[in-house]
């Protein structure tokens, strides 16, 4: 357990560090972690599947370079529907869905790190949204109602938890019957080498906690979810090179567009 909680403490520490930089500190240079070389956050956003209008009509301080893919884009997301994101940074992918379900709908963030909820209601204030809510808290217990949510998003989060189980097992809860979850993540399609699950700046980068593509199968049909799709990206192990060029992980993982159904 102290393992588990040291290991959490370190990811809650970087998240905040990229929040209180933002989308102006330049340190996304490997993905999900930070590194010192500076990227162009909208150029890296294009790359995992986001448009030009995407990354131009949210707050700027909401795109924060963290994702491995666009959960959205295959969200199928419409007027009046519930959305919830699991693990919402700066709000990005929020403010996304937001303009998708309209005044009649409703966007909720939820994020452990104190830091980055702060930095997404900052932005939803700044810029008027009154659809979309930040609540803090942990994904493995969702500070959310049973049964009131349509659609669940993520994006590049969950691979971050140390109890993936309990993280779909309340996913399943909070959704409605017919609800769906539509979700980008690292994956892994191998067995990880030891040197790699071992190290913490590979764990707070996305890649060291990738859970086996199979076992993720088995974790939603578990929970209960039917219709379970996992998908690599075509440019899946490209994003991860990207993230890490030295150290071949991405013989290893990939990025994948996971989805079910409750």
């Amino acid at each position: 357990m102290k393992g588990k909680e040291r290991i959490k403490g370190n990811i809650r520490k970087k998240y905040s560090e990229v929040a209180q930089k933002g989308s102006t500190g330049g340190c996304c240079s490997s993905g999900c972690s930070c590194g010192s070389a500076p990227i162009d956050i909208k150029e890296s956003s294009i790359q995992i599947g986001y448009t030009l209008d995407d990354v131009s009509n949210v707050p700027k301080e909401s795109n924060l370079g963290l994702g491995c893919g666009n959960p959205i884009a295959i969200a199928s997301l419409k007027k009046g529907k519930v959305v919830l994101d699991l693990g919402s940074g700066g709000g990005f992918d929020c403010f996304l869905a937001s303009r998708q379900v309209g005044d009649t709908g409703y966007v909720i963030g939820v994020d452990m790190t104190p830091d980055m909820v702060s930095l997404a209601r900052k932005n939803a204030e700044e810029d008027g949204y009154k659809n979309v809510e930040f609540r803090l808290g942990e994904i493995e217990h969702l500070p959310v109602a049973d049964e009131s949510v349509d659609v669940i998003i993520s994006n590049c989060v969950i691979n971050l938890s140390l109890d993936k189980e309990k993280v779909f097992k309340d996913a399943y809860r909070v959704l409605k019957v017919g609800g769906r979850l539509s979700i980008s993540d690292v994956v892994a399609t191998a067995e990880l080498p030891s040197e790699i699950k071992q190290d913490l700046k590979m764990m707070t980068g996305c890649i060291a906690g990738a859970e086996y593509v199979e076992n993720i199968r088995t974790m939603l049909h578990d929970a209960g979810f039917k219709d379970i799709k996992l998908t690599p990206k075509d440019n899946g192990k490209e994003i991860i090179k990207s993230w890490v060029p030295d150290r071949n992980v991405e013989d290893y993982v990939s990025s994948y567009i996971i989805e079910a159904t409750k």
